[in-house]
């Protein structure tokens, strides 16, 4: 909550039967409608996306009423006590009767417009210690006071349009530029321990040191552990860039695809799942029945350590990644990194896309400089995995290919804006 929210008209967590949301049921005008009297949540205004935590909101006023105008009466309930083991608790059934109680959850998270009218935030998560809400009116609805219920039937509406994607597990998010990546790089030196810097980060991330933005609600970290048989693909010309080989948990392996002549903020990308081919074939499987020329490069591992950082006015998620790639032939050869990269999208309503490059640049310029006042690093760059990996070969051929072409010697340090990469390669 902000500051200079506290003082202001508030806002409403509204509960009612599950029946309003999945439509297993008729309505009834004799339903209750709770409306529980919090202080606002949101992170900023606008918001796209709201966390409520029950713990957080204290003692709460709860009004029951009725569509058709009778109130089944007040009380004033402690927000942990409203849904211990997301049941409604012994509160909530007194003040709605013990025949509504059982299917009585969170609709909608409601706040006022200055204007008049109010915003609603459809429920999409529900758990014993929070509740996850999404917007869903793009105006206002059902200006008037809020015990008049005016504003119910335009959200009931709204929820109904987009039912298909809101009451269906996380099927509310949506990717922009599908089948590209948009990354920023940053190389690590001196490295740290990429385990306590990724800790401090996510705790910057939960204190709100980055405006507008949390960790990702329910998400919020992930460990990667892989081994990466990278080969860098020189031909034919349109598939020029690598193909990485990738062991999974079973046989099989995941194909990461990487389309690129230089290294760039944006880059097409394909992983492809269920690729049922031995180590000693890979070579053979992506110039025999790819049809690609390629060399081989050294095999390495790498660990990974994701912050998922979501921004709660728009609803994009971006991942942090801190990671620590080395040799399996040589393991004192590493590369370290800190990676920006866009995830996807928590919302139902219709977005400008370009809005992703803007914010994108705005987490990118907080993420320099949290990075150089640690002295991990004070610029991004594109620079590749197969960049990294032809200047070690250029370095210690030994370590690659029988025949190694020439490779620079440097890394590519280019900073150009992605805005101007994007429209150039469309």
């Amino acid at each position: 909550m902000r500051d200079d929210q506290a003082s202001d008209g508030g806002a409403w967590v509204v509960l009612g039967g599950i029946h309003l949301l999945n439509r297993t049921a008729p309505r009834r005008p004799d339903e209750p409608i709770v409306l529980v009297h919090v202080q606002p949540q949101e992170v900023c205004r606008p918001a796209t996306t709201v966390v409520v935590h029950w713990n957080a909101l204290g003692l709460c006023r709860a009004d029951a009423l009725c569509p058709s105008g009778a109130r089944f009466g007040s009380a004033r309930i402690d927000g942990g006590e409203l849904f211990p083991d997301a049941i409604a608790g012994p509160a909530l059934r007194d003040l709605v009767g013990a025949d509504a109680a059982p299917g009585l959850v969170p609709l909608c998270y409601l706040t006022p417009h200055p204007i008049g009218g109010y915003h609603a935030y459809a429920q999409i998560r529900f758990h014993p210690q929070d509740a996850c809400f999404v917007r869903t009116t793009r105006e206002p609805v059902g200006h008037g006071p809020v015990e008049e219920l005016r504003w119910l039937d335009a959200v009931l509406t709204a929820h109904t349009e987009s039912s298909t994607a809101l009451n269906n597990h996380l099927r509310y998010f949506r990717k922009h530029f599908s089948g590209t990546e948009l990354e920023f790089k940053y190389t690590l030196d001196p490295a740290p321990d990429i385990w306590a810097a990724s800790m401090e980060l996510l705790k910057a991330l939960r204190s709100g040191e980055l405006k507008d933005c949390r960790p990702e609600y329910r998400d919020e970290f992930q460990i990667h552990h892989t081994e990466n048989h990278l080969f860098d693909v020189t031909g034919p010309e349109s598939e020029i860039g690598y193909a990485s080989f990738i062991p999974t948990v079973t046989a099989g392996h995941v194909l990461k695809r990487k389309w690129f002549t230089e290294d760039a903020f944006a880059r097409r990308e394909e992983l492809i799942t269920g690729i049922d081919v031995t180590a000693d074939h890979f070579e053979s499987y992506l110039s025999e029945d790819l049809g690609l020329q390629v060399r081989a490069m050294p095999p390495f591992q790498r660990v990974r350590y994701d912050i998922q950082c979501e921004s709660m006015r728009t609803g994009h998620v971006y991942g942090i990644f801190l990671d620590r790639c080395w040799l399996m032939e040589a393991p004192e050869v590493v590369l370290s990194q800190c990676e920006l990269e866009y995830l996807r999208s928590r919302s139902v309503l219709d977005q400008d896309q370009d809005e992703v490059l803007h914010e994108m640049e705005r987490i990118n310029d907080w993420l320099r400089s949290y990075l150089t006042s640690r002295r991990w690093a004070t610029e991004h760059t594109y620079y590749s995995k197969r960049s990294f990996l032809r200047q070690v070969v250029a370095l210690r051929p030994e370590l690659g290919p029988a025949v190694a072409a020439p490779i620079p010697d440097h890394p590519p340090q280019e900073s150009r804006s992605p805005l101007r990469v994007r429209r150039r390669a469309s």
